[in-house]
């Protein structure tokens, strides 16, 4: 199994294996098909290929087996659905799998020969932006996604958080701080919740009235994963799926525009790359910000946040803007692990 080598290193490899004769075999499931129909085909291909007793290639035996324990290990079809490719190769049994393929397979496919069917990892498919959505008022919170399939709802909850209180003295004092505490809690848990159902969303929007929502953002209680994707923060009067629906429409241009910003970024870094009319690693886009020569900065979303902070107040000064690139848009993952996740567009060359 490769699943420690990372998403691009391990499309590679599959891309360039080559074997002499029919072992290596390529299995890919729809993003809005069970998986259990393509696991039961793979089955019995492996138990027809140890029937035949010799007719079928012992490598090719194994890699059926492999697929099959593959599938099963996944259980069910992720959400952009699931590429798998075991075989021989080199005299070892060799398996990638792939949950978070770079693009939505569309259709799926089980096939066997010299060569794997990469048409699942081809980047050009990539599905639309999808949209982490937290709603979090005083009485409740509420989880969904947004995608090109609308608004789907994920987890809604009680607070459980007391509504305020008109006693006056120490024990109004008491309930203030009891208040509080509770409200933290609440908070915390909204955010471990969120950890838990959301994977790589392209984006994150935060929805509620304007001083709980901004005390939940000010208050950290996403995982870093998450926090360095909000988008922004919108004006939700409910909660529960209507606060949902509320959130998906004032925050669907938004969030989308950050989504194709990116790609639209990446995809101009990569065609000026031939013609050297970018910079790229860090001590050369600290040079080409010494000397005013930066139009556009595009950071990863791995850099951490005060060196993403002091990177936006330089190029402020200077007249140009900064991108955010998430790993999971298409190219993300060669720009952060190729080029050190800190690139430029520039507006003259500048000597190495």
């Amino acid at each position: 199994m490769q699943a420690s080598r990372s998403r691009a290193a391990r499309i590679e490899s599959v891309e360039e294996a080559s074997a002499d004769d029919d072992r290596l075999v390529s299995v890919a499931v729809a993003y809005d098909e069970p998986l259990g129909p393509t696991l039961e085909r793979v089955e019995e291909a492996h138990a027809e290929a140890e029937y035949l007793d010799g007719r079928a290639s012992e490598p090719l035996t194994e890699a059926f087996e492999a697929a099959a324990r593959a599938l099963r290990d996944v259980g069910e079809t992720p959400s952009d659905g699931l590429a798998v490719y075991a075989g021989v190769l080199d005299g070892a049994l060799e398996t990638y799998v792939f949950e978070d393929p770079p693009g939505r397979v569309i259709e799926g496919g089980f096939e066997h020969g010299n060569a794997f069917a990469t048409g699942p990892l081809e980047r050009g498919g990539a599905r639309d932006a999808t949209v982490g959505l937290v709603v979090v008022e005083r009485g409740g919170a509420a989880l969904g996604r947004l995608d090109d399939d609308g608004v789907t709802t994920l987890e809604t909850f009680d607070s459980g958080v007391p509504g305020k209180t008109r006693a006056g003295g120490q024990s109004a004092d008491r309930f203030r701080r009891r208040r509080e505490e509770r409200k933290r809690e609440f908070f915390a848990s909204v955010g471990e919740e969120a950890g838990r159902v959301f994977d790589a969303p392209d984006a994150v929007a935060l929805g509620g009235t304007h001083v709980t929502v901004e005390a939940f953002r000010d208050g950290d209680s996403l995982p870093d994963r998450l926090a360095s994707r909000v988008a922004g923060t919108y004006a939700v009067e409910h909660a529960g799926e209507r606060g949902l629906d509320e959130l998906a429409a004032r925050a669907r241009g938004d969030v989308t525009d950050v989504h194709v910003e990116a790609r639209e970024a990446l995809d101009t870094f990569f065609e000026r790359l031939p013609d050297g009319e970018v910079a790229y690693g860090r001590e050369t886009v600290d040079d080409a910000l010494t000397y005013g020569a930066v139009e556009r900065l595009l950071v990863a979303e791995t850099v951490g946040a005060s060196a993403r902070a002091a990177y936006a107040e330089r190029v402020d000064d200077e007249g140009g803007d900064l991108v955010v690139i998430p790993t999971d848009v298409a190219g993300g993952e060669r720009f952060t692990e190729g080029f050190d996740g800190v690139g430029a567009l520039l507006r003259f060359p500048v000597e190495a």
